[in-house]
């Protein structure tokens, strides 16, 4: 058997798929299940034993002994909680796993953060099986688990994960499109989101990584003076992989593979050390979670080569971070709703989406951006490698120019199309890729999806995608409710509208594009004066995490989430509550341990340079050498000049930790920083508490 048969023979084979269903389920049950996860049909209870009973002998034929209930508390990472499938029955051990076991858990509510839906005495809480995400079987180093992908909602019945509110975003948005979709003559089909998320990283050697409190504790140096070369030449993106990341990879893509997990693509990202892994596309559910899969397979497999996997947005100053590109797109009945087409009907399809799409973010940027915040990808947004925090949307030159004519003001190339009348053949066909790439648009346009670029690398997929659903839901509605105000949609197959239908489309999209046509921006992000522009056209600007989450709190946003059934106001309030606790503590964890590498590690460091630089200087005067003496002088004094700056941030950072103001924490960080990296240069090497730059940025 060759290599290429085996790598397909083992594509999903720890997964409950659609051989295992088959093999493991009657012809029945597995036509049931099937219709629940290819067409989203309400999941028939009275299949809910057999199919426990089949996964179990499946998951045991795996090597499983155990099962868990897996799922995504607002903690951002995953949860589990194993149980074995023995049982004692007549004080026989007999393996069991019951179609209760199967859709229903109780893990303990309490203990996770809820922002308020749940108090510390008030435990009882529930996980639902979510049959779209298919059963997995997760290995460790004796033994293996079966684990089943679910919601986690509290006893009252509100959500207290990220998959919950995504799976009704993904709901509301096929309401939404079912509805317009009939408005264009199109038979009643199922909506598919799908999402492909590229996942970016770092990798350091385990032995630095343990030396480093602040990477051990934090995920990020909270000190490090710039190596002499870093990214300077741009040759580490793209070059040669080294053979022991190489091997780690191979073998990160081995175990994703048997998850059934469509690893793509892998190479050497812009920043050393930095990488990057990119799946093929998936449902959005599947992938979200497959997303959570691949995270934690990157650091489970980091282990075994000796490194550690960092997915923190900002690990390294001066460098590079790392986000998580979410191309996003929809289809409707299998078609590509984001795709141009060929045809001047799918352009007119395409274009109402288009439209749908820009009047959404701009309407509710300041949601995409509260999505997206958190204290890592703070240090990473507007950086040379990330772009700002002003959400605009890229749509390129090509479909500008259409843009232009469907709004009514024709472009001046001489490709422009002039006054575009959708529906009839003076609307060219648009080629699949009509715009190049822009990797300073935080929402770009890449030929048939969407590119959401301000997602950070440790983020959960979920979040972000449910806004996104959300509010296009909304645009395609309201597009919806102007067609059906009109009087022109009529009950004709697709390509048989009236002229009539044609007019009344295009002036909807016109009035929808010059109302939002400013969140549209297709230059550098990098430049100063496109946040000056930003300011003029009006476009929200929340440059942190604390300005970014106060979008959750107003009215409007409740309203949207409620109307759509994705989010109640209570469930809003309590996102925010914990996001912005969630920030306060690492913020206050970051200084803490800021301090304590500051007054520990570095303080004695100094003291010890700055002593032995005392006695030499001492030991020159008593032997009558003038020689050198004015160089031990003047470094004695710079050690002594960092010394005092030490000790008056440690000093400094100390009374920020004491008061209610983590702005106040992090301006003291800083400062503390530069101190530190500036004494890094002039302490000896040998004496340096702390790995450097120059050692862990470069693996060989």
């Amino acid at each position: 058997m060759t290599e290429e048969t085996k790598t397909a023979t083992h594509f999903g084979e720890d997964v409950f798929g659609e051989e295992a269903i088959n093999t493991y389920l009657s012809k029945e049950t597995a036509k049931k299940l099937q219709a629940t996860i290819r067409e989203g049909k309400p999941l028939d209870p009275s299949i809910a034993g057999e199919v426990a009973h089949g996964i179990r002998h499946w998951a045991m034929d795996r090597g499983a002994t155990h099962y868990t209930h897996w799922f995504l508390p607002m903690t951002g990472s995953t949860a589990e909680k194993h149980d074995s499938f023995l049982e004692l029955k007549d004080g026989e051990p007999i393996m069991q796993f019951s179609g209760k076991n199967l859709i229903v858990g109780e893990p303990d509510a309490s203990s996770f953060p809820s922002g308020g839906i749940r108090s510390t005495f008030e435990a009882r809480g529930y996980t639902a099986w979510d049959p779209t995400s298919p059963a997995f079987i997760k290995r460790h180093s004796n033994g293996a688990t079966l684990c089943i992908p679910t919601a986690f909602c509290a006893y009252t019945g509100e959500s207290l994960d990220k998959k919950t509110p995504l799976l009704r975003s993904m709901q509301a948005l096929d309401r939404s499109l079912k509805r317009l979709m009939k408005l264009f003559g199109r038979d009643e089909a199922h909506t598919a989101c799908t999402l492909g998320a590229e996942q970016e990283y770092f990798l350091v050697d385990r032995e630095y990584w343990k030396k480093r409190p602040d990477l051990v504790l934090t995920g990020r140096t909270l000190f490090g003076a710039p190596s002499a070369k870093g990214q300077q030449l741009e040759d580490h993106y793209f070059g040669t992989i080294p053979d022991r990341v190489l091997s780690f990879m191979n073998d990160v893509e081995r175990d994703l593979w048997k998850l059934g997990i469509p690893a793509k693509t892998r190479h050497n990202e812009v920043a050393p050390a930095q990488f990057e892994l990119a799946p093929q596309f998936e449902e959005l559910n599947l992938a979200s979670d497959h997303n959570m899969l691949v995270m934690d397979t990157l650091r489970t497999v980091a282990e075994r080569h000796g490194f550690k996997c960092l997915l923190h947005e900002k690990p390294y100053a001066g460098v590079n971070g790392s986000g998580k590109h979410n191309n996003w797109s929809v289809a409707y009945g299998g078609r590509n709703l984001l795709d141009p087409g060929r045809n001047p009907h799918e352009n007119a399809v395409f274009l109402t989406m288009l439209c749908a799409v820009i009047e959404a973010v701009d309407r509710h940027a300041d949601l995409l951006r509260a999505s997206v915040a958190g204290a890592g990808n703070d240090h990473r947004l507007g950086a040379n490698e990330a772009p700002p925090a002003v959400i605009s949307i890229y749509v390129g030159d090509q479909l500008a120019e259409v843009l232009d004519a469907l709004a009514g003001t024709p472009g001046t190339a001489p490709h422009a199309p002039g006054t575009l009348k959708i529906g009839v053949d003076t609307l060219p066909a648009i080629p699949k890729d009509a715009t190049d790439r822009n990797r300073t648009s935080p929402f770009a346009f890449t030929g048939n999806k969407f590119e959401f670029r301000a997602p950070g690398s440790s983020v959960c997929c979920s979040g972000p995608m449910t806004v996104l659903n959300t509010i296009v839901a909304e645009a395609v509605d309201r597009l919806a409710d102007e067609l059906e105000a009109s009087g022109a949609a009529g009950r004709a197959r697709p390509g048989e509208h009236t002229a009539a239908f044609h007019e009344a489309l295009q002036k909807i999209l016109q009035d929808s594009l010059n109302a939002h046509r400013r969140v549209v921006f297709n230059g550098n992000g990098y430049e100063a004066g496109w946040m000056k522009e930003a300011a003029r056209r009006g476009l929200p600007n929340a440059p942190d995490t604390p300005a970014a989450l106060a979008a959750l709190t107003r009215p409007e946003n409740a309203a949207l989430f409620e109307k759509y059934g994705v989010m109640t106001t209570r469930e809003l309030e309590s996102r925010h509550e914990i996001f912005l606790e969630e920030y306060a503590k690492k913020v206050r964890i970051e200084g803490a341990c800021a301090r304590d590498i500051a007054r520990e590690r570095v303080l004695p460091a100094v003291r010890a340079d700055y002593l032995e630089t005392a006695r030499a200087l001492t030991a020159a005067a008593q032997a009558g050498v003038g020689q050198g003496t004015a160089a031990l002088r003047e470094t004695l004094a710079e050690l002594g000049d960092g010394y005092d700056a030490l000790k008056g941030g440690i000093t400094a950072l100390e009374t920020a930790l004491g008061a209610d103001d983590e702005a106040a924490i992090l301006s003291a960080m800083t400062a503390l920083r530069r101190t530190v990296d500036a004494l890094e240069r002039q302490v000896a090497d040998a004496r340096w508490p702390l790995p450097k730059y120059g050692d862990m940025l470069f693996l060989y």
